[in-house]
């Protein structure tokens, strides 16, 4: 079926200035001075600790001293594709270690009602084809995703490898050996040459940082650490009958509240959703799996679906492409394309081009706004949830459920933008414009540290290389990469993420194309009997002022959002040294040539290699 360009207001109906003025106020009313400090980790203090899961108990286990040529820190994508990844280079010693009790990642933790991806399945779940795996639909629910992050691990052979409910305490480089001496909380020494670090961006749940929190006396827990014992219901039925008699707030309305907010409107006596910012939230089609669509795909079919995707979310389309997602994400690009392709594609500027794709831009989030209108009967609540910022400053979300459940009486929404967050907790609730709510639950949708200081969000307590050196005191200032993977003085580390490297609209995508890329490095090391592999500070430098010279300015775009994970809490450009988006200009097929000439050329090129595959590594 061809996808149409949507219908969106026309230029002539909206004020552009006045909405650019009316953006910046609703960001200037939002900003807190604080940035990332506003929020705290889950350190057991008025919530679970980050790593006790809720799940599953702990099986008990002898600790482990063993020689290991990698081991892998994180279970969710970024560590299976780089499981994946040393598979296909034909290095099977390693291990997989993570604080979860299985594979998945957010996907395991996650588990609250109503969890699907929000990205296209057919896209955001990687080796489709390598696996014969076709998802149930276009939106996979939580445990399909986490079912088939096993699946992979089983199907590849590295499901055997895992240390599973082991939280890493410490990672060391000792020269004598070698070897980064790796220490974990079960009383493991672990000696890897190797070490990747694929914690991912949602590994490290964060609570707001509201005065008197531990005052309160009712119920609380962060949606990642979902609490159905409490609630009712279970994962696989989430009927939470258990809240028929409760008054519940959750805090937050990004991308996993409004999956919840319905739920919690179905069953609680009474819910509260307390709003900071809101987000835009389109309609959410997700129909089954046509069978016969999926027996109709052609060999290559998934890169061509996440090539078109990128080109759409990242880039522009092509004169004669067609949009393949049909989605929230690819609607701008759908529509811009259809505009051009009217006035015959004509040659424009770069300035030229995205003055035009702005407009573009204001229709569509002019007509996310007026949707909000059709489905909330009440004026003031449906004025509340509009959003009033460029489209990509919150993550674009879709549900058909959560607009209309602010129609139920039982459901009130929290606006507390002008006091830029929830003011207090007391003993029996919480302090919002001054008033005092009472419930008996606290719920934190309130995300993850995305873009906060590595301390915050990789849970290490210490990663130290050459000379003692600290990994937190050497990018104190941003990160510092040999191709985004690598670090002078931290030799055999690697790291998976954002960090100044190609971007592509699907993460696991990046995640594998960087897996693959440290694989290759890893594997030549070995290959070579010089098992040190380490960037020199001249080619370091060098790339570092490649990358920063070829790095698309963003800075003018996140003065503009409002506060998110996006721009760092609103930090000012100095301070965003993890903004999450560091885009390399030329795009990212230009950065996958980049990396491909360079494994072409065979020398390892700006990489150190010393070091003896013979030499002792006695404990």
């Amino acid at each position: 079926m061809t996808c149409l360009p949507s219908r969106t207001p026309s230029a002539d109906e909206i004020d552009i200035p006045a909405l650019k003025a009316r953006y910046a106020h609703e960001r200037d009313k939002r900003t807190r001075t604080e940035g990332q400090e506003q929020y705290a980790r889950l350190t057991g203090d008025v919530v679970e600790d980050y790593v006790t899961d809720p799940h599953q108990p702990v099986t008990p286990r002898d600790a482990i001293a063993e020689d290991t040529d990698v081991v892998v820190l994180g279970a969710g994508w970024s560590g299976i594709m780089a499981a994946y990844q040393l598979i296909k280079q034909g290095i099977t010693d390693f291990r997989v270690v993570d604080t979860a009790g299985d594979f998945g990642g957010v996907w395991y933790w996650n588990r609250y009602p109503g969890i699907q991806c929000d990205n296209e399945s057919y896209i955001y779940l990687p080796l489709l084809e390598e696996t014969g795996f076709m998802p149930s639909r276009k939106f996979a629910d939580g445990r399909e995703i986490q079912g088939y992050a096993r699946a992979i691990a089983e199907r590849f052979g590295f499901a055997d490898k895992a240390l599973f409910h082991t939280q890493t305490k410490g990672l060391r480089w000792d020269a004598e050996i070698d070897r980064w001496r790796v220490s974990t909380n079960r009383g493991d020494e672990i000696h890897a040459r190797f070490v990747i670090i694929a914690s991912g961006v949602l590994n490290m749940p964060k609570l707001p940082g509201i005065p008197g929190i531990e005052k309160f006396k009712g119920k609380m827990f962060h949606s990642a650490r979902w609490d159905y014992d409490y609630t009712g219901g279970s994962y696989e039925n989430p009927v939470l009958d258990n809240l028929a008699d409760e008054r519940v707030a959750i805090v937050g309305t990004g991308a996993t509240a409004i999956q919840i907010v319905p739920y919690l409107g179905r069953y609680a006596k009474q819910t509260y959703v307390v709003q900071r910012t809101p987000s835009s939230v389109d309609e959410r089609p997700n129909p089954p799996t046509d069978p016969d669509w999926a027996k109709s795909l052609q060999p290559g079919w998934q890169n061509t679906r996440q090539i078109n995707f990128h080109r759409a979310a990242m880039e522009a389309f092509h004169p004669g492409d067609e949009d393949l997602i049909c989605d929230i994400w690819t609607e701008i690009s759908r529509n811009l394309a259809a505009e051009l392709a009217e006035e015959g594609w004509p040659a424009l500027t770069p300035e030229q081009f995205m003055a035009k794709r702005d407009v573009v831009e204001f229709r569509v989030m002019e007509r996310l706004r007026r949707r909000v209108d059709d489905l909330v009967e009440d004026p003031a609540t449906a004025e509340a949830l509009k959003p009033y910022y460029r489209f990509l400053c919150k993550r674009p979300l879709s549900s058909d459920e959560y607009y209309p459940t602010f129609n139920r009486p039982n459901v009130e929404l929290v606006d507390v933008s002008l006091a830029k967050g929830v003011e207090a907790m007391t003993e029996k609730g919480f302090v919002a414009n001054g008033k005092e709510y009472e419930v008996d639950c606290m719920i934190f949708a309130s995300g993850f540290e995305v873009t906060s200081d590595l301390e915050r969000r990789w849970g290490i307590d210490t990663i130290e290389g050459r000379d003692g050196a600290s990994i937190y005191d050497h990018w104190r200032d941003g990160p510092r990469t040999f191709h985004g993977v690598m670090t002078a003085g931290f030799p055999n580390q690697f790291y998976m993420g954002y960090i100044q490297g190609g971007l592509n609209a699907s993460v696991t995508e990046q995640n594998g194309r960087q897996g693959y890329h440290i694989a290759h490095i890893i594997a030549e090391a070995l290959k070579r009997g010089t098992p040190v592999v380490e960037p020199t500070q001249t080619a370091m430098d060098a790339y570092v002022a490649h990358f920063e010279g070829n790095e698309i300015d963003m800075s003018a775009f996140s003065r503009e959002c409002t506060p998110s994970y996006f721009n760092n809490e609103g930090e000012g450009e100095g301070k965003a040294k993890w903004r999450l988006f560091r885009a390399y200009a030329p795009g990212w097929n230009a950065f996958q040539t980049l990396l491909t000439s360079w494994r072409d050329k065979g020398d390892l090129e700006g990489l150190s290699l010393t070091g003896s595959s013979a030499k002792s590594h006695g404990r």
